[in-house]
């Protein structure tokens, strides 16, 4: 499997406060890792609350950016066999080569690192010869001055249930 699109990941920026949930927040957003099609009258049972206020709370969650709903697809059953890494050392401002990264199709998760490399991305494709053009792509941003890039072979684990605190 592949990674939920990359915008249900930390999209918002790293410098704004955490929400604070209750215990009963935390609890539908555990109970929606486990099975994201697990009916609201299900997930009120679970934690003591009726199906409406179920569906409330999880809007008011949805709204709130501190999750979202969706489908995970495996990459391979649907003709994308190649996924890479790229690590990215750039000159000037990151966080605009990262825009334009992130503008980029192909690309479906950018983040800005510290250490050794400014940006690492990440791509699913088609074959050799599209990870090629995405890698000429990413080379033909003017910043960009060093790529570096690391071909997956075999998943071993992913997982979304990292929980709440």
């Amino acid at each position: 499997m592949t990674t939920p699109p990359r915008r249900a990941r930390r999209s918002a920026d790293a410098r704004q406060a955490p929400v604070v949930l209750d215990d009963i927040s935390k609890q539908i957003i555990e109970q929606l890792q486990m099975d994201g099609r697990k009916p609201y009258a299900a997930i009120g049972k679970a934690v003591g609350l009726s199906e409406a206020a179920v569906r409330q709370r999880v809007q008011r969650l949805l709204d709130a950016g501190v999750m979202q709903i969706v489908a995970v697809t495996d990459p391979l059953m649907l003709g994308f066999p190649r996924q890479a890494m790229i690590a990215v050392k750039c000159d000037g401002d990151l966080e605009r080569v990262a825009d334009e990264l992130a503008s980029l199709e192909e690309i479906d998760y950018v983040v800005l690192t510290a250490g050794s490399v400014d940006i690492i991305v990440e791509v699913v494709c088609e074959d050799d010869q599209h990870l090629l053009e995405i890698l000429g792509k990413i080379r033909g941003i003017p910043s960009v001055r060093a790529t570096e890039t690391f071909v997956y072979l075999k998943l071993r684990k992913e997982t979304y249930s990292w929980g709440t605190r």
